[in-house]
């Protein structure tokens, strides 16, 4: 192995790991609230809002996010005028991508965890005199949440992986990073397994961060011999 590329090369990874760091951050973030309301229309009573929410999971769970991205990036603009628009530009279009891909995934994740829900605890709310609305927004929506920090956990490393498309459209994440220092230095091994590297840093981050907060906030559905050592 030649080490040299990787001492001449770490600003290109660098930037690359940025984008990929913020990118995905700021999809995780807005897709969160965007699933919110889609998990629970999901749960809704009134089957054309249901209807609706099952519509929008089943496509983006259903297709690659690479075809998204290709939908958006290459295919929009047989639909609409994108000159002049931030739908031209590719980091907009991975975003808005990233999004919508991660949207879904995690409302059917918030839908399963709401559904999961234990009957005494929304008994024990009625039983104080609460609404359903003060019902959901203080006690279901919470302990949705918190219940959902695994399976959420998992989405996130996945979209972590999973932004690594994004280099296919000229973006210079970690994978298009690699790209780059393939082409000047023609070492794929090298190039790739730093940032195969890079993408493993990251993951056991999010890991770490996710085990803090489950510890914090599901420690009373950890067994009592766990909680008192």
């Amino acid at each position: 192995m030649d080490f040299t590329i990787f001492t001449e090369s770490w600003q290109i990874y660098l930037e690359g790991f940025y984008t990929t760091v913020w990118m995905v951050a700021v999809s995780l973030l807005i897709g969160l609230v965007c699933a919110i309301p889609i998990g629970v229309m999901r749960n809704s009573d009134n089957k054309f809002i249901a209807f609706l929410a099952w519509a929008y999971i089943y496509f983006f769970r259903g297709t690659p996010l690479l075809i998204q991205l290709y939908l958006i990036y290459y295919g929009l603009s047989q639909v609409i005028e994108v000159q002049g628009t931030l739908w031209q530009e590719a980091w907009f279009c991975a975003l808005v991508a990233f999004i919508l891909n991660t949207a879904a995934y995690t409302a059917e994740i918030i839908r399963g965890s709401i559904n999961s829900m234990p009957q005494g605890e929304i008994e024990a709310a009625k039983a104080y005199g609460m609404s359903q609305l003060q019902a959901f927004r203080r006690i279901i929506l919470p302990s949705a949440l918190r219940r959902a920090l695994p399976a959420y956990s998992n989405e996130v490393i996945f979209m972590v992986h999973g932004s690594a498309v994004a280099g296919i459209v000229t973006i210079v994440d970690l994978t298009g990073a690699a790209r780059i220092v393939n082409s000047r230095y023609y070492a794929p091994f090298e190039s790739f397994l730093f940032a195969g590297l890079c993408y493993m840093v990251l993951t056991f981050a999010i890991i770490w961060g996710f085990k803090k907060l489950e510890a914090r906030y599901l420690r009373h559905l950890q067994p009592l011999t766990e909680i008192t050592d």
